[in-house]
């Protein structure tokens, strides 16, 4: 292949020239990345063609890869939740973790807990907005500084309790949050080498590069699944390329233009200094 059929093969692969199903495009680029759902709703849109409303029925938003936020189906709880092991769904906060080491964290093992509580027992009742949560909470004793760990802007325990598959995010630009339903979380190395397998289908052909980049893994993890996936190899401009055989198409026309969403997997999924679909001339303003 040169790097032309490569092109091609990539917008093929992310449906950018055959328009696939929310649910099937979702599930098989690892989900969309939708920290501004209005860029997420464009990823898939000029993926799926024109959708309605109920095109994201079946879709949770939540924190999983590179540890931002990603709209993906619900059946992909158990992929996503497979890094939490068994802290799934334990409301006890003793661990260590980021958030708790900060030097500016202000909630007690025992007060998360005991707002973790309040929160499940009222979204029990139904969806609640941000803002809902935070009016509760206060009723029931929280302070302020309190607030500004359990509500961190970028997620704090809040983020922890999605992380543990107690709730997630509904799928739309308002931060409304919902129960998550009760599921089975996939064993880790099970679940790290499904995302693999997803990745070198849909987004390949693509180097051991692009997979650290877009995994955050090391090039020993990367191959590790290389070792176990049945995919071909190939050399293109000094670089060796991996993707599933089934995926590989003949070559075709590109169209001159695409419009590509903010955060499109067509960017995020290669490495920057790497993916020829950013000559170097533009690499700085893109």
């Amino acid at each position: 292949m040169d790097i032309q059929q490569i092109l091609y093969a990539r917008l093929h692969n992310q449906f950018l020239l055959q328009p696939a199903s929310p649910e099937h495009v979702t599930k098989a680029l690892c989900g969309i990345q939708a920290q501004f759902f209005s860029h997420a709703r464009h990823a898939l849109r000029i993926r799926c063609g024109e959708m309605e409303a109920e095109s994201l029925s079946g879709m949770v938003k939540n924190w999983t890869l590179r540890g931002t936020m990603h709209l993906f189906h619900q059946a992909d709880l158990p992929l996503f939740l497979a890094g939490c092991g068994q802290l799934y769904r334990k409301n006890e906060w003793t661990e260590k973790s980021w958030w708790n080491q900060r030097p500016d964290w202000a909630l007690t093992p025992r007060k998360q807990q005991y707002l973790a509580e309040i929160l499940l027992d009222n979204l029990a009742k139904g969806s609640m907005t941000r803002e809902e949560m935070k009016a509760v909470c206060r009723g029931r004793g929280m302070e302020e500084r309190e607030e500004q760990s359990f509500f961190d802007p970028w997620g704090g325990g809040i983020r922890e309790m999605c992380e543990r598959g107690f709730m997630h995010y509904l799928p739309q630009e308002e931060k409304v949050f919902a129960l998550s339903p009760i599921i089975q979380p996939m064993e880790k190395e099970e679940a790290e080498l499904e995302l693999a397998r997803r990745y070198f289908t849909h987004y390949g052909p693509s180097t051991v590069h692009d997979a650290m980049y877009f995994f955050h893994a090391p090039a020993k993890k990367v191959n590790s699944w290389l070792e176990k996936l049945p995919l071909t190899a190939f050399s293109c401009n000094g670089s060796v390329y991996f993707g599933m055989e089934d995926h590989l198409p003949q070559p075709g026309a590109i169209p001159p233009c695409l419009f590509l969403a903010g955060f499109d997997p067509l960017m995020l999924g290669y490495e920057k200094k790497e993916n020829p679909f950013l000559p170097p001339i533009y690499r700085p303003k893109v």
